[in-house]
């Protein structure tokens, strides 16, 4: 039932509340508020107090509850971080797979808890570094990988049967995969031990980030192929990880990156009932992917506003049984588009308090962003920072003693229950397309991003939106700080490397296992096991990856301005 208090204390409230008023209004007579309209990041207008007026139709058990139950709005763990603190995830990926594996021991050695890939741009869309298309970009913004040997090196002296491990990659996610499962299988390890995540999340592509491969239709039928094994035959790993940092980092709001990245989860969850899945067999290994941008409270509210309403979703929408799956647990990421080039020492302060913000909002994973990335790969130095970054705010903040600490605060419930609100008008938008396939064949959801990008950077500069050093408080200067360099050789080498794989594997039995994964995407056949066999035979990542583009053709973005 909704909070109960005698209607004379809203009486009482609404009387205190005018007179107060009155008396701020003389006191701005005489100097002015700062700004004529105060609103968050994304522009959602902020009143100047919040009471329990504003939350009077709240109910506490439907709408709040307590951690650990429905509808999860304080967090899907009862302990939370009285129990263990979040997984911290840095992101990391350059140059050849021996220089990230050995980035990935320094930030294991200092104390990170779980492993997290990022891939350079031919890896990203499915080229090896010999393609035409590659040239030039061998490990620029991530590690290269080509063939199982460099999936071998880059976790070389890593224990992947007891650390969990996540992967950035999407149109050849499938790919990555089943390398990953087919180094595991060489050490002599059981896929059903691994744990970790693939990104496999193409919708979001066509929305935000647009590395494309295949059509939208295809697409998702690999993707499904993905949940249906996973569920089967790999089931400590999340096969999708539903994302909308991109979503953000393209110019969303957060209500929209909090509607749209929903929208995608039940999507997906509808083809794989439609594959003739239980959800509650897949759903329990859904997991999702946010932003955490510049506006403290807006980024806690989306947090909890995002695991009533997927609850929500998978219990009424869905008749999920399992509370499991009515879980919404998710990684974050800092806002990478939140960080300048202008007196990049800044981008540390950013960076602390938008961990803080995801921390206060419940995130079970978290990478925080290093100060250069602006610039460049991050150097050593600056990821430690960043590592750091999560580590004082764990262990000496005192944010993580109690759970949930913002519950109940007047402004933060009443900022979750607009965003829901307005976040469900979202997805019903789309439902009444058709779903979010239709959508995106629409242009909706791009539309309404590129429309919210254009009017934040309006704001920004007609000076109604403030970045510290970009247009207030800027300096002439010099960039201070050193930046990470991959040396040019790297493509040569790397390229050797691949022709080597190629020269000592047997050929024909490349060719066989390419023309099983045909098959597979022809038919109806699962594609991942032709997969692992594929790059157990050392079939490169472009060789299936140009399997996958005859069979269903290449996309080609139509544009949105």
């Amino acid at each position: 039932m909704p909070l109960t208090f005698d209607n004379k204390i809203f009486d009482d409230i609404e009387k205190g509340n005018k007179q107060w008023q009155e008396e701020l209004d003389k006191v701005f007579e005489a100097r002015p508020e700062r700004l004529t309209r105060f609103s968050t990041v994304s522009d959602k207008e902020i009143n100047r107090l919040y009471t329990p007026a504003d939350v009077r139709d709240q109910d506490f058990m439907e709408d709040i509850g307590f951690p650990g139950d429905y509808p999860f709005t304080r967090g899907v763990q009862p302990s939370m971080y009285r129990g263990r603190f979040w997984t911290m995830r840095m992101f990391a990926g350059l140059g050849s797979a021996r220089d990230t594996n050995k980035r990935f021991h320094v930030l294991v050695k200092a104390g990170q808890t779980g492993l997290s890939t990022a891939f350079d741009m031919p890896t990203l869309m499915g080229y090896d570094t010999d393609a035409h298309k590659a040239k030039g970009e061998c490990g620029k913004c991530g590690v290269a990988i080509d063939t199982l040997k460099d999936i071998e090196d880059l976790f070389e002296g890593l224990p992947i049967e007891r650390i969990t491990t996540s992967m950035t990659i999407n149109p050849p996610a499938s790919v990555i995969w089943a390398m990953y499962i087919a180094m595991a299988e060489n050490r002599g390890i059981d896929r059903k031990v691994l744990g970790g995540t693939i990104q496999n999340d193409m919708l979001k592509e066509f929305i935000a980030q647009k590395t494309f491969m295949c059509p939208p239709v295809p697409s998702v039928r690999i993707i499904e192929d993905t949940v249906e094994f996973g569920t089967r035959e790999v089931p400590r790993w999340n096969t999708i990880s539903i994302s909308g940092y991109h979503i953000r980092e393209a110019g969303s709001t957060a209500v929209q990156e909090l509607a749209f990245t929903l929208a995608d989860g039940i999507a997906y969850t509808e083809k794989a009932i439609e594959r003739g899945l239980d959800v509650d067999d897949f759903a329990p290994r859904f997991s999702f992917f946010f932003n955490s941008h510049l506006d403290f409270f807006e980024e806690v509210a989306k947090f909890r506003a995002a695991r009533r309403m997927w609850a929500k979703i998978m219990k009424k929408r869905f008749k999920a049984k399992d509370q499991r799956s009515w879980w919404l647990r998710f990684h974050t990421q800092t806002a990478g588009c939140s960080l300048t080039a202008q007196q990049p020492y800044n981008n540390v302060v950013r960076t602390a308090l938008q961990a803080l913000a995801a921390v206060m909002g419940g995130t079970q994973s978290l990478h925080t962003n290093s100060l250069d990335e602006v610039l460049a790969i991050p150097t050593e130095e600056a990821a430690t920072i960043a590592l750091r970054t999560q580590q004082i705010i764990a262990e000496e903040s005192g944010v993580a003693n109690m759970i949930d600490p913002l519950g109940g605060s007047y402004f933060v419930e009443a900022l979750t229950n607009q965003m829901e609100e307005e976040a469900f008008d979202i997805i019903q938008k789309i439902d009444d397309m058709g779903g979010m396939l239709s959508a995106i064949e629409k242009n909706f959801p791009q539309q309404e991003i590129a429309d919210s990008a254009y009017h934040y950077q309006r704001q920004i500069d007609d000076n109604e939106k403030i970045v510290v050093g970009v247009n207030k408080y800027a300096v002439d200067e010099e960039i201070p700080v050193e930046v990470l360099e991959i040396d040019e050789k790297l493509e040569s080498l790397q390229i050797e490397k691949t022709n080597r794989v190629k020269a000592e594997r047997d050929n024909q039995r490349v060719a066989e296992c390419l023309e099983m994964v045909g098959e597979a995407c022809s038919g109806k056949q699962n594609i991942m096991e032709p997969l692992i066999a594929a790059v157990k035979a050392n079939a490169t990542l472009q060789e299936v990856c140009d399997v996958y583009r005859k069979v269903y053709g290449q996309y080609r973005d139509p544009g949105i301005y």
